[in-house]
């Protein structure tokens, strides 16, 4: 079987998350994409809570993280 040419085949929210967190940083990360969860006392498990329950920001998110990939290339 050839491997998936998604990039977010097999990824985590949580590794997305922390990739996402370790390359922006809270402050950039909540101005990129506006919910509270990155503005009021950041933290992954907190953003995990929320986003396994909100769709349109799960989305979000996963968009960034491609965005993200294909700028570090």
């Amino acid at each position: 079987m050839l491997p998936s040419k998604d990039p977010l085949h097999g990824k985590t929210l949580e590794a997305i998350v922390t990739e996402l967190q370790a390359y922006y940083g809270w402050e950039e990360l909540s101005q990129q994409i506006n919910i509270n969860c990155f503005k009021s006392n950041p933290s992954i498990k907190s953003s995990l809570t929320f986003l396994r329950k909100t769709d349109w920001a799960r989305k979000k998110v996963e968009s960034l993280y491609l965005y993200m990939l294909r700028k570090r290339k």
